[in-house]
Order: structure tokens, then C-alpha cells, then sequence
């Protein structure tokens, strides 16, 4: 038989966390067609993987990938690091249904996308406004990877309630209105979206001039609204994926209380995220031990997401996400014009408000607020690169708020600052991404693209495991590990993807374990022709990733995606809930030659 592609010599990871081995690899019209010892070489392709890693394709379950898939759907800056199944519809936010004008107000503040690249892309391109329209036109699109959805929450009751009544206080849908939400949710789990998504983090605010700076519609929603709609999902087996607020972090008793299986079905649930804080340095612990509880003794299935990483952030002036946390800060953002920013920030009664909210250890906060763990990458004004806001404020005799306020007013968006959210200490993170109510994900993908760069996470997951293993000191197995970023998630998440079986589909990574240097955490700038030009922020290592299938089509070598990505064929597919009892071929068992730690 002649495969179309044929991989020889690499160690293989099933992506069940099975033992690897050396071994062959042969593919053939989309699926893996044998694995084996030794395959005869007789093959369109042939990759000789010796000393490289064989795994299955990376699966990034929380993107934001809505508006980018509109503009570019190869996805590359996924593709490229070994990604080739992805999630949308997180956070509430979904551009399935409503109005263009809507959803670009919806999505682009708080996923810090500009809304002028947004509503015309949407205006220019939907022309949907169904649930199963939407799941045809995803599948319509070249797409690079595979591409599943969930509902948000915020995109029906908008559409069911109109914006305003669904920004409003004290308004609760109808039953009538209700019962159209309901409706919508079936059509769209009917349809093989994953679930439904939640948001009731007030800090994720509303873009345009007619709402600007009120949070997102499924934050007024009452939580008896939210779990009248989870009757459908439970019923259905399907997901509930939530932003708890974060801030005051009480409410996330409400998503475990969700999600308990006693006296009834348990719900899938999916809660965003759990990290170790600079700001709360034993919060990770009790959350961790919460879960452990919820999902052993009272019978939960809850999955805690986590970025496998250092959870860093670049900012422009005070346009940051974390500054929505306190009124002052969403104060200033409000002012999309400058110059009206500027004479805010100069404003005596302002920066006292500022100054008060920001020292206020009272307050509820996720940032830690330390500028002096906030440091000027680029200014107009070269010698304050390189420093932080406090040294700078102890030279000028002056509060370190005052020192920043006076620079923002200056510089504006031109002042550019970095600073370390959370998951800075290595004994928190390994614990975090080892802990067995956790889905390694969260990347963000698509979204703050000037402020986070998580695309390449289950590299840096990767090299975290690896190094701890080339240190004599492990913590988990790499088998494990891979499992951790593929087939677990793909799993739990009900998708047909994130092992390496015989009649699966070919979704393959070649991956060069050397590649996994400190080059995996370089920060790079790159422009977006998709986006006006706008640059985004990113990581990457050609050295890492040697090769990329995506339903058996070569999608990148020796690091580079090739140029045929994102053409009229396109290399993924929409992939919908469990879209089929999957019946995988059984190969013949080999002798499994041991595979040492390259």
C-alpha cells in the first residue's frame, strides 16, 4: 500500500499516557492508517523522525479566536506550535447570533481587539444568524485547525432581550424570553457546540458609544436564569465552561454548586482559572482543595483551567485589561480619545480617587499593583526604558501613583510597561499543572494582542517538564505530560481528536525536544496584515516544531507554515461535540522499543 505520508524512527506518544516507544507511522487519506515497529518505506512523503517526538496534535481549549478566524482562518500563529484543534465561544462572548454592531461592542474591549478592525470585518463578513448557520460557515472557511465552539451566554440574551434590556439592572428576561434562550441553546447543542459559556466577571466591559463601560450582558444575569439554562446542558452531557469573579472569588461556590452530582446527573463544568497570584499567594491552594472536594465527595466534574506558565502582561499607558478591576481605572479606559484621557489623569479629584482605590489592600484585586514589579519596555523618552515606576517616583520625590499618572498623561499609549500577573514561582506552577482537576489551556489565543502572548503553551508546558526530568528531578512523565495537552482534553471536551491510533484522524506533531530551549519564552513582536497592520505579540521557536498534519495535510515544516494554509481547501474542519461514537481500529500489539529522554 503507498501512504501519503510516512513517519519512521520517532518516539511515539499515544496521547493516552501510554508508555512511548520507537516506531513507524503511516498515513493515508486523512487517518493514520498503521503504527507499528517498522513500516515498509512506500510513501508520497517520508519523515525520518529519529530523535524527535511523535505526538498528536496540541488542543487549546479557550481562545478567542471569534473575529480572527473571519480574517485569516489558518490560525497560523497556533498552527505554527503544534495546535491543531482549537475552542471558541468563551467567556459568554460568541459571534453566532445578533447584530454586527452588537457583537463587535461585545467582543473587542474586553478581548483588547480595536473595534474599528472588528465591526467591519463582522459587517463585511456575517452573513449568518442561526446556530446551524454559523456551525456551516465555520465549516465553509479554509481553516488551518480544527475549529469547536461553545454559546456565550452574552450573545443570546442580547439577542433575545435586546442590548439594552440585557445591560439593564434589575431586568430579568420574560418567560417568553427565556424560553427563547432556551431554544437557542438546544439548536446550537443540536448542532455540536460543546456548550455554553458564561461570564460574571464585571470587569470585562462593553465597547462602542451607546452602552461603553457597562460590563457584559450575561453578567446581569441572575443565577436562577443560568441554571435553568444548565438543565439543558446537563440533560445533554454537555459543557459549562464560566468566569468566576475573580476579584471577589466568592461566587465561584456557585459553579461548583452547579455542577455536584448528587441526587441528579453532574454537569461538566469549566471554570477560568487557576493560577498563583502574585497578589494571593495561597489562593491556588484553596481553590485546588475545593475542587478536589467538590468533584470526590460530592460527585462534581469540575475542571479548573491553568496557563502552564508564567502569566506575564505588556500594557500601553493605562489601557490594560486589569485596570477594569477598580472604578479609577475604568474611569480612564472609558475615554476612548486621549487628549480627554490626558485631562482625566491631570484632574486632582481623579488621581486622588486612583491613588485611594490603588493602595486600598481592602479592596477585592487579582493584580497585585506593585509598580515596583512593573517596569517601562519602550517610551518616547528613552532613558526611562529599562526602569521601574517606583525607582522613577523615588527620584522624583513623589508617590509612585503620581510618577505613573504623570507619565500616562504624557506618553499616553507610547509608555509601554511590563509586569508578571502570576505563576512566577516553580514549586506553585508544578503543583498547578499536576493536579488532577486541571485542563492545561487558557491560552487567550486571538485576543490582547499587544498584551499576552500564550500561543505556544504546551511548548513551555513541555520544557517545564523536561527540564525538571533533565534535572534529576521529576514531577511529571513526559507521556503524562503530552497526555495532559491532547488526549485528556480531548476527552473531557468530547472531541474527535488528541490521540495517535489507527483510524483516528492524522492530526500530527514532529517535535524537537532540544527545541525546547529558553528560545520557547522569547518575546516577539510581529505585524498583522489581517488587522490593519496592528502588531501582536508573540513567542516562537522554529527549532521546536519540525513538522505539522492536520488531517493528514502537511501544515508546517521545520517551523514555518506553509504558504497553502488558510487557501480555498483549507486543511480543518468544524468539529462538534462527540460527532460520532468513534470507533478506532485496533493495530497489532509490537514489541515497544524503550525510549530514553532525548
Amino acid at each position: 500500500m503507498k501512504y501519503d505520508v510516512l513517519i519512521k524512527n520517532g518516539r511515539i506518544f499515544d496521547g493516552e499516557g501510554n508508555p512511548s516507544f520507537i516506531g513507524d507511522i503511516a498515513v493515508l487519506d486523512g487517518k493514520i492508517a498503521a503504527i507499528a515497529e517498522s513500516i515498509p518505506v512506500d510513501a508520497v512523503k517520508v519523515y525520518d523522525a529519529k530523535g524527535l517526538w511523535v505526538t498528536p496534535g496540541f488542543v487549546d481549549l479557550h481562545t478567542h479566536y471569534d473575529a480572527e478566524v473571519e480574517a485569516s482562518p489558518g490560525l497560523k500563529e497556533s498552527v505554527m506550535h503544534g495546535v491543531t484543534t482549537i475552542t471558541m465561544g468563551s467567556c459568554s462572548l460568541s459571534l453566532c447570533i445578533g447584530t454586527s454592531e452588537d457583537l463587535a461592542d461585545m467582543f473587542s474591549r474586553v478581548e483588547a481587539i480595536p473595534r474599528e478592525q472588528v465591526l467591519p470585518l463582522l459587517q463585511k463578513k456575517k452573513t449568518w444568524n442561526s446556530m446551524k448557520e454559523y456551525a456551516d460557515h465555520l465549516n465553509s472557511l479554509p481553516l488551518g485547525p480544527n475549529v469547536s465552539t461553545f454559546l456565550g451566554h452574552s450573545a443570546i440574551r442580547a439577542y433575545t432581550m435586546g442590548l439594552e434590556r440585557s445591560l439593564s439592572y434589575g431586568v430579568k428576561p420574560t418567560e417568553e424570553e427565556m424560553l427563547k434562550m432556551e431554544k437557542l441553546l438546544q439548536e446550537a447543542i443540536d448542532c455540536g457546540y460543546l456548550g455554553l459559556s458564561i461570564n460574571t466577571l464585571t470587569w470585562d466591559k462593553m465597547d462602542g458609544n451607546r452602552f461603553r463601560s457597562r460590563p457584559l450582558p450575561s453578567t446581569f444575569a441572575k443565577w436562577s436564569e443560568i441554571s435553568r439554562l444548565n438543565k439543558i446542558v446537563r440533560r445533554e452531557g454537555r459543557i459549562f465552561q464560566g468566569v468566576p469573579n475573580v476579584s471577589t472569588k466568592y461566587n465561584v461556590l456557585l459553579f461548583f454548586k452547579e455542577s455536584l452530582g448528587i441526587f441528579r446527573k453532574k454537569l461538566k463544568t469549566t471554570i477560568i482559572s487557576l493560577m498563583d497570584p502574585r497578589s494571593n499567594r495561597s489562593i491556588y491552594r484553596v481553590v485546588a482543595l475545593l475542587t478536589r472536594i467538590v468533584n470526590t465527595v460530592f460527585r462534581g466534574d469540575v475542571r479548573l483551567q491553568a496557563v502552564p506558565a508564567v502569566f506575564d502582561l505588556y500594557a500601553d499607558g493605562v489601557d490594560v485589561v486589569v485596570f477594569e478591576e477598580f472604578g479609577a481605572g475604568t474611569a480612564a479606559i472609558h475615554l476612548a480619545d486621549l487628549a480627554e484621557r490626558r485631562k482625566l489623569l491631570m484632574d486632582n479629584g481623579y488621581r486622588k480617587w486612583f491613588r485611594r482605590q490603588w493602595t486600598n489592600w481592602f479592596l477585592p484585586r487579582v493584580f497585585h499593583r506593585d509598580f515596583n514589579q512593573s517596569k517601562i519596555v519602550e517610551c518616547p523618552d528613552q532613558k526611562l526604558v529599562g526602569r521601574s515606576f517606583s525607582e522613577l517616583a523615588k527620584e522624583r520625590k513623589q508617590h509612585v501613583v503620581e510618577t505613573f499618572l504623570d507619565l500616562c498623561a504624557e506618553y499616553g499609549n507610547d509608555i509601554r510597561w511590563y509586569t508578571v500577573i502570576g505563576n512566577d514561582r516553580k514549586g506553585p506552577l508544578k503543583y498547578i499543572v499536576s493536579h488532577p482537576d486541571v485542563l492545561i489551556g487558557f491560552s487567550d489565543a486571538g485576543a490582547h494582542l499587544r498584551g499576552m502572548a500564550h500561543y505556544n503553551f504546551p511548548l513551555r508546558f513541555l520544557k517545564l517538564v523536561r527540564d525538571a526530568e533533565l534535572e534529576g528531578k521529576p514531577f511529571l512523565s513526559t507521556e503524562k505530560a503530552v497526555w495532559r495537552v491532547t488526549g485528556e482534553i480531548a476527552d473531557w471536551f468530547g472531541l474527535d481528536a488528541g490521540k495517535l491510533k489507527v483510524g483516528a484522524q492524522a492530526d500530527i506533531v514532529l517535535l524537537n525536544p532540544k527545541g525546547l530551549d529558553e528560545k520557547v519564552e522569547t518575546i516577539q513582536e510581529v505585524p498583522m496584515e489581517e488587522f490593519g497592520g496592528m502588531v501582536r505579540l508573540v513567542r516562537r521557536n522554529e527549532d521546536a516544531i519540525r513538522a505539522v498534519l492536520i488531517n493528514g495535510k502537511v501544515a508546517v515544516e521545520k517551523g514555518k507554515v506553509l504558504p497553502e494554509i488558510g487557501n480555498e481547501t483549507g486543511f480543518g474542519r468544524f468539529m462538534a461535540y462527540k460527532e460520532k461514537d468513534y470507533l478506532y481500529t485496533s493495530r497489532k500489539e509490537s514489541k515497544r522499543v524503550p525510549a530514553s529522554v532525548a
